[in-house]
């Protein structure tokens, strides 16, 4: 991999994390576009560690105030009814479903799950679950001729359930083309949750899964010979500060604006590899990955 390559992929994962196209796929089509080989899911765990890194500091303040009382609430039995500690309970009850199937599906990850076919595919059938929950979330809002506005939940009213569905909605993700952010936050606006809400809980949702991921493949890539570590963390830190411009921009968007334009873009970038693998302008199959 060049340091020209890890700068295109480094920005490409940062600016596409944590909106709802699939940073994932994006990597995937970027490699393929240009010619280049696959940077593999290994790449993806590990630059993603930047991104995660960008959470990490956009929402310190509420994970701050999360970890804390969750911790006191390990021995203090009032401390376990107050909401951060049980989101940081629900967090973790929500980090399990993906945690189990990213184990037991790691082979399919790396493998057959990046076939374009199926990034395409994903990227088109959630494009319009995403436009369908975005849809219901307006007619809530806005309300109807003969409706009333119909106030939507706030994270106050996460419970378990609502957790472990959320949870089962993000290990959707570990499909290029899904979109982590795409599913969890469709699926919460389908409970009924806000959109701000929903985009907040997926993005502290998906600290535990891609912090653990990225230092599990780091682990493993350690102990490889053929990984090109100065790009790869040279792109980590692009992804790292692209990705936080990305947030503080997308919690200003989802408070006002339709998932629409996404929708659209999704369901075009679909069809449109599709095309170019029908007529054999791209090959379905990853080339080999970059060492």
């Amino acid at each position: 991999m060049s340091w020209f390559e890890s700068l295109v992929l480094g920005l490409v994962q940062g600016l596409t994390e944590f909106l709802p196209v699939s940073s994932s796929a994006h990597l995937r089509l970027t490699a393929a576009f240009s010619g280049w080989k696959d940077p593999g899911a290994a790449f993806t765990a590990i630059t993603q560690i930047g991104t995660e890194s960008a959470v990490l500091i956009y929402f310190r303040k509420d994970i701050g105030r999360i970890v804390s009382a969750w911790a006191r609430s390990l021995t203090s039995k009032e401390m376990r009814k107050n909401h951060d500690a049980q989101t940081g309970w629900l967090v973790i009850v929500g980090s399990i479903p993906i945690g189990v199937l990213g184990l037991l599906f790691k082979d399919q990850i790396e493998g057959p799950f990046r076939d374009l076919r199926i990034t395409a595919t994903m990227l088109i059938v959630v494009g319009l679950v995403i436009g369908a929950a975005d849809r219901l979330a307006a007619r809530d809002e806005t309300g109807g001729r003969h409706r009333a506005p119909k106030q939507r939940k706030a994270l106050e009213n996460l419970g378990v359930k609502d957790g472990l569905i959320y949870g089962l909605c993000q290990s959707a993700a570990l499909i290029p083309g899904v979109s982590r952010s795409g599913a969890t936050i469709s699926g919460g606006l389908f409970m009924g949750y806000k959109r701000e809400s929903a985009a907040r809980y997926s993005f502290l949702l998906a600290i535990p899964a891609v912090l653990a991921s990225g230092l599990f493949e780091l682990k493993d890539a350690m102990e490889s010979d053929h990984v090109p570590w100065g790009p790869t963390l040279f792109a980590t830190v692009i992804a790292f500060a692209s990705g936080y411009a990305v947030i503080a921009w997308f919690m200003k968007w989802i408070s006002t604006k339709s998932f629409m334009p996404f929708v659209w873009y999704r369901v075009a970038l679909g069809i449109v590899i599709i095309a170019l693998v029908t007529a054999g302008v791209l090959s379905p199959h990853a080339a080999e990955s970059a060492d």
